[in-house]
């Protein structure tokens, strides 16, 4: 597929927006429409309609005989009895148990697996595999839309003209649209209600024009990458790889290592990252097994796969979990007001609504990860601290913190040490919240679609 049929002169998901982002070869993605605020407050009344994955998100099929083998043989997660309605949030480890990369698989035939965001891990363990499949890289040809909050059911139906309330969470499935097939999957990120579409590229424009005109409906915006990397990750209560924590592509496995350095716009996040926080440039805590990150759960010890050892050690723990932090607000402002004070020991700014530096990225290609240590009350390293962010939802500087199991009941209050090494550090009050912050809605899997009324057309 050309450049052209892949993304049309006119992309609709584009009209409005107030800054662009160079997401791939010929790919742009809106950044910002109508900012922060009135973007990242339409999941809890209405919906958002968003492209922020669409050409950066690898889409690798898995394709043969033993495709279905070979994942088992590199992620966490059990296939065999997966159905084609449903996936898997899928987790590959190193030899550490650290995680490598997650992201979802989904099975579409037989023989045919579909992988989003396992790359470049995939590409490379397929590499040394003499199990029979192939990989297909499928990840400019398909168009990817998230319909996420209260209102995205009756967009969606209205949009494809089709009843939809059959779609329990984490399941999908194939829906017709005037002769285009588009994909279902109940899933996303605010953690209420929440869809996303896919299809092939060449119907993204008539698609995404009727999902467009039904959200003006139902009080939907248009939403950018700095919200999406704002909030539906740190808010929402889902550690996500590149925004809380880095991956070992570089620290274990040689071969791994190799094969990033030889493909490095695959591996562009780490690749090329600064590390930023008080943590400095401790890697080793700032990498997570899927037990620091609450998904361990989804580890199943019924097959062999790539850091079993080591997770069976971490599952019998002591290990860290996630939590909310909530910020102490006067603390917080002493630091803001140390960097406006005019002296000469450099202060890390603390106003910026995100610390995920979408600019910095898109002009240098260095991402910036930035983690600071948290302590208990004694002054001992407790945990980490990352994806910190001003909720304009809240009025709140909250962030994920990643700490010991025995401090991490809501209530106990922590300290979140403030300042790169080489600038002027502060300790900052926190206060473990509610994990997800917005348990205010309710939980996508929690949510009864019978609720809401079946389309009038049905």
């Amino acid at each position: 597929m050309d450049e052209t049929q892949q993304f049309p002169p006119r992309n609709p998901a584009l009209e409005g927006a107030s800054t662009l982002f160079q997401s791939g070869p010929g790919m742009l993605i809106p950044r910002s429409f109508s900012g922060v605020v009135a973007e990242s407050a339409a999941y809890r009344t209405g919906a958002w309609i968003g492209i922020p994955l669409m050409g950066s998100s690898p889409v690798i099929d898995v394709v043969g005989p033993d495709a279905c083998a070979f994942l088992q043989s590199i992620c966490v997660n059990d296939f065999t009895n997966l159905k084609y309605t449903g996936l898997r949030h899928a987790f590959i480890c190193d030899e550490q148990g650290r995680i490598s990369t997650d992201g979802v698989v989904i099975r579409l035939e037989e023989n045919r697996y579909r992988t989003y965001w396992l790359n470049p891990p995939i590409e490379y363990l397929a590499s040394k595999s003499d199990l029979d499949f192939t990989l297909e890289d499928q990840s400019f040809n398909e168009y990817f839309i998230q319909i996420q909050g209260e209102t995205s059911l009756q967009i969606l139906e209205e949009a494809l003209g089709a009843d939809l309330h059959d779609i329990k969470f984490a399941k999908h499935r194939i829906q017709e649209v005037d002769g285009m097939q588009v994909q279902v999957i109940r899933l996303g990120m605010t953690g209420n209600l929440a869809y996303e579409i896919h299809g092939p590229m060449q119907d993204f424009v008539t698609i995404y024009d009727r999902v467009w005109m039904a959200g003006q409906k139902y009080g939907a915006q248009k939403l950018g990458l700095l919200t999406y990397n704002l909030f539906n990750h740190t808010e929402a209560g889902f550690p996500n790889i590149n925004l809380h924590y880095p991956m070992p592509w570089f620290e274990g496995d040689p071969g791994l290592a190799q094969w990033c350095a030889e493909n490095p716009m695959k591996a562009l996040f780490n690749v090329m990252r600064s590390l930023t926080g008080s943590m400095g440039d401790d890697l080793d805590g700032r990498f997570m097994t899927p037990y620091d990150t609450g998904m361990g759960f989804l580890v199943k010890f019924n097959h062999d796969f790539i850091g079993r050892e080591a997770l069976e050690k971490a599952a019998k723990g002591p290990h860290r979990t996630p939590v909310t932090l909530e910020w102490d607000a006067e603390d917080v402002g002493k630091v803001f007001a140390a960097y406006v004070a005019g002296g000469d020991e450099p202060v890390d700014f603390i106003g910026s609504i995100t610390d995920a530096d979408i600019e910095t990225f898109s002009a240098s290609g260095v991402w910036t990860y930035r983690a600071d240590r948290v302590l208990d009350a004694d002054g001992n390293d407790a945990g980490v601290s990352s994806g910190r962010i001003i909720t304009t939802n809240y009025n709140r500087m909250i962030s994920l913190g990643f700490i010991r199991e025995d401090l991490a009941a809501e209530g106990n209050e922590v300290t979140v040490v403030w300042g790169t090494p080489g600038t002027k550090q502060f300790n900052i009050k926190a206060r473990i919240a509610q994990f997800p912050y917005n348990q205010d809605l309710i939980r996508n899997e929690n949510k009864d679609v019978e609720e809401i009324p079946h389309p009038a057309f049905a």
